[in-house]
């Protein structure tokens, strides 16, 4: 399939449940060897928009095409051409690491032989090959995830899901999830994830869309978003709360924005350090200050006015 058609479509794509609206008209593409991610707080939508695309949720509204088909009527087919991580680890505890992989690889009618070689491949491309023989129940949280990314690459997918793939995993095994995906990405896989961490976005993906209340708010690959809404440099500074009124008048000039917080105010600006020393050299003594660049959250503030994590 050449890179210019989308793997996957989306027009106005809705999701009710009774009176409640999970996603509300959202339109959007995906193309083949792309990493595309849903950005967004929980509850905005983006589960709901992946359970769609992997067929185990029905559309209310709008069209949506998998390869080409319909899911209410193909999803079978689809099924078998898509890998999924969900948000929830879903392994099989009273069985080996590598028989989980084997047990899952047939309900594609791999045969043994296939199934066992590439459950071989998969345990070394995560680095479980040591523990292929061990129980999954006393496995980390990081090494499970790690065993659920191996399961869902089992029949070879041509588009991976990913739901939430790092939540709740501690800094290093989220870094060690981040390199097999990106590794993934370097063989020419197609990602499709949801995240509500800006950094893995910033991370993994070529292209994001921002989702709040149930709507695409902002659309992009995430330095593009960044330069639109954002300004290069953020000076982040903890003051005393009669200092806070001085501050807008100390960067009047160097500061395009000022985003106040309630532990803190940002100061968004090109040259953070210097919106620093102005404020230094007229006396306001910060509890803190961090100069740092403009992120996915920084976007997300502008545009929704709370935090992307709430």
């Amino acid at each position: 399939m050449s890179r210019d058609t989308p793997l996957i479509v989306a027009r106005d794509l809705t999701k009710r449940f009774k009176n409640f609206t999970a996603v509300d008209g959202v339109s959007f593409a995906v193309h083949p060897a792309e990493s595309f991610g849903f950005l967004g707080p929980n509850g905005a939508g983006k589960t709901s928009t992946m359970r769609m695309i992997g067929c185990v949720s029905p559309v209310t509204g709008g069209d949506l095409r998998v390869f080409g088909m319909d899911p209410q009527t193909h999803a079978s087919a689809i099924k078998a051409r898509l890998g999924v991580v969900p948000q929830q680890d879903n392994l099989d505890n009273e069985i080996s690491v590598r028989e989980n992989l084997l047990m899952y690889a047939r309900y594609f009618d791999i045969p043994r032989e296939v199934a066992a070689r590439r459950a071989d491949e998969l345990l070394e491309f995560v680095q479980l090959s040591e523990r292929a023989n061990s129980e999954v129940e006393p496995l980390s949280g990081g090494l499970k995830r790690r065993l659920t990314i191996a399961r869902s690459l089992i029949n070879e997918p041509e588009v991976i899901l990913l739901d939430e793939p790092t939540t709740g995993l501690d800094p290093q095994a989220r870094h060690a999830i981040w390199d097999r995906l990106y590794r993934l990405k370097q063989r020419g896989a197609t990602l499709l994830l949801t995240t509500h961490y800006m950094e893995e976005a910033e991370q993994l993906c070529d292209r994001v869309v921002i989702m709040d209340h149930a709507r695409i708010i902002a659309e992009g690959s995430p330095r593009g978003l960044i330069e639109q809404y954002s300004t290069r440099e953020v000076l982040e500074l903890r003051v005393p709360d009669a200092a806070r009124a001085r501050l807008r008048d100390l960067v009047d000039g160097i500061a395009e924005r000022i985003q106040e917080l309630p532990d803190r105010v940002q100061v968004y600006t090109a040259d953070a350090e210097r919106a620093l020393e102005v404020v230094r050299k007229a006396g306001v003594h910060p509890e803190s200050a961090l100069v740092r660049r403009s992120t996915l959250e920084d976007v997300f503030l502008r545009l929704t006015g709370h935090a992307l994590v709430d």
